[in-house]
């Protein structure tokens, strides 16, 4: 299957399936490498390595794997975890981070919209109050396959709130509310080795929107940094303008080796 960027798309189909935690945890954990995306999901189809309970459901997790994810590529150390076992409390906001690569309306509703609404101090939120954000999609930078009913814009601002449920930003049914979320160490450290190699700098790290999907702000990373300095998990300077920082390993594959060894 080729790999096309869907990084601006605005999915409602795969929001409206849901975050599939435990089914892809499953199936990554059986991913074999020797083999092609297509056959990798070719044979979920034939195996039902998932327990789905019907191939309908089957079929919908292959398609929604087969639009997020890149196994052999960017989203390989995301697999090795899964296969090695790694928990799952510290493997889903790794899963969340790899998800929102190319999942352009989770991504931003997470980064902008719901931790707004948190900043802002709300503590209830009603998928009716997604509605108007869901009609400036455009103007957010993302686009849609095609144009969106009433009732897709419902059934998606639910699925939003629904997934961001799922990874423990909110709790409840109807009426979501803040769960005080706490990202776990070693999660953290994953994710400062994957933006150092996407951003390049210490200072666009602590300054990076990508902290937000976890309802974090910037002085929120660098008190984390100086924790994990002080405890010498890492190496974290701040002298005037310049910033350093040193992590355990060269890379994120690499630290997601060391995380399960």
């Amino acid at each position: 299957m080729t790999a096309i960027s869907r990084a601006n798309v605005a999915s409602s189909f795969t929001v409206v399936k849901g975050a599939m935690i435990a089914e892809t945890y499953t199936a990554f954990s059986r991913w074999d490498f020797a083999l092609s995306k297509r056959e990798n999901l070719d044979r979920l189809r034939l195996d039902n390595s998932i327990g789905a309970g019907s191939t309908t459901w089957l079929r919908d997790v292959a398609k929604v794997l087969n639009r997020r994810y890149e196994p052999a590529g960017r989203d390989r150390p995301l697999v090795r975890l899964a296969q090695s076992g790694c928990d799952l409390h510290e493997w889903k906001p790794i899963l969340l981070w790899h998800m929102t690569r190319d999942e352009f309306l989770v991504r931003d509703f997470l980064q902008n919209w719901l931790s707004d609404a948190y900043d802002s101090g709300a503590f209830r939120i009603h998928s009716s109050d997604v509605m108007a954000y869901l009609s400036a999609i455009s103007s957010r930078g993302g686009r849609t396959e095609h144009p969106w009913s009433e009732t897709t814009k419902k059934r998606v601002a639910v699925g939003l709130l629904h997934i961001a449920s799922s990874f423990g930003l909110l709790q409840g049914a109807v009426a979501r509310e803040f769960t005080g979320y706490h990202l776990p160490e070693r999660s953290f450290i994953y994710l400062l080795h994957a933006m150092m190699e996407e951003l390049g700098s210490p200072s666009k790290v602590i300054a990076s929107p990508g902290w937000r999907l976890f309802l974090l702000r910037p002085t929120d990373v660098e008190n984390e940094l100086l924790r994990l300095h002080q405890f010498r998990k890492l190496d974290y300077q701040v002298a005037g303008s310049i910033v350093q920082l040193s992590l355990p390993c060269a890379n994120s594959e690499r630290y997601a080796e060391r995380m399960v060894a």
